[in-house]
């Protein structure tokens, strides 16, 4: 049996940055994850990817953000259990959840904090007949490593902000990039999509537009992708060493859906007060939640994380007056 004060779901960014602002209330927190080791999707899916919009990084590998985060949350020893599914869930008494792991683990705590990220969550695949043929050799969902692309030739797939993202970044490394998109303009970020326009300018990159990946070739692996175009009447073959089809995630609650939680779209519906969720003492922050004008941005889910403790504590400690420091004052050592 282990008992906390705050559980969390979800050891992504935002739920170990929550760890840290419950230990500066002296709240313990145990993280459970699907997951065998900590980060969420940047461990998982992105490490070697730079982010840029973290506050006082201009630029951080994913991988380096996860390892500082641990690295801050140290002070307050966090307790972990990984590699399993949070499952059942039930109210022992008024402020006390009991959670079971799909593989027994028992968890007491007042407070759940649901951060899951996107949840179980599995890449869009196109509708390629045959993909799964290549899936082992050829066709990537997502980069990993850059380094497995190095003078390699590419094609990726997509219009947001991962291709454009990747594109730019691999650049550099890959022998040659062909970005395929199915319409004339992209929805990812203004900044990233003119950067990928002038890298076709300058020939380093082919950019082909109003196209769709339409078909995968080779024996032993994959050797080319088939590409049809709007105004072009055949499909053409282009020679990869890969193909990366970056169309995003498709999101499941999985167990989470059946406990009792306002849901839309996938998503749980939260008071943007202090992210709670509609039943008393289960909070939901980051990406799994859903609330007018939500950005799915690390750095909104910091904040909802930071604002979400100060609420749990309230609800633990209803008669304990919550005093505020800031820990340019105090410094860490004085909350542990």
């Amino acid at each position: 049996m282990i008992k906390t004060d705050i559980l969390i779901v979800g050891a992504g960014p935002v739920g170990l940055f929550t760890v840290f602002e419950a230990g500066l209330l002296k709240l313990k927190c145990h993280i459970v994850d699907i997951l065998p080791q900590v980060g969420g999707q940047l461990s998982e899916i992105y490490p070697k990817k730079p982010i840029y919009d973290i506050p006082g990084y201009p630029s951080v590998l994913a991988g380096d953000l996860v390892d500082n985060l641990m690295e801050q949350i140290a002070p307050f020893k966090p307790t972990f259990t990984l590699g399993e599914k949070a499952d059942e869930i039930k109210k022992i008494d008024d402020k006390l959840y009991q959670m079971t792991t799909d593989r027994g683990t028992v968890i007491q705590a007042p407070v759940i904090a649901i951060a899951g990220g996107l949840g179980c969550f599995t890449p869009r695949k196109p509708p390629i007949e045959g993909i799964e043929h290549y899936e082992p050799n050829g066709v990537d969902y997502m980069v990993r490593d850059p380094e497995k692309y190095r003078d390699k030739t590419l094609v990726i797939a997509g219009g947001g902000d991962s291709a454009l993202d990747w594109t730019i970044e691999l650049c550099d490394i890959a022998k040659k990039i062909s970005l395929v998109h199915r319409r004339a303009s992209f929805r990812g970020a203004l900044d990233s999509v003119d950067k990928v326009m002038a890298l076709a300018q300058a020939g380093k990159i082919d950019l082909i537009t109003e196209a769709q990946a339409v078909g995968l070739k080779g024996d032993s692996g994959l050797s080319h992708v088939t590409v049809k175009t709007k105004h072009d009447t055949d499909p053409k073959d282009i020679q990869a060493d890969y193909f990366i089809p970056l169309f995003g995630l498709t999101p499941k609650l999985g167990p989470i859906a059946e406990w009792g939680l306002n849901i839309s779209r996938g998503a749980i519906e939260v008071n943007t007060e202090d992210y709670s969720t509609n039943v008393p003492g289960i909070y939901a922050i980051g990406d799994i939640n859903t609330y007018p004008g939500k950005l799915k941005l690390i750095l909104c889910g910091f904040h909802e994380g930071t604002l979400m403790v100060q609420s749990a504590f309230k609800y633990i400690y209803p008669d304990q007056k919550l005093s505020f420091k800031y820990t340019t004052v105090s410094g860490v050592n004085a909350f542990e």
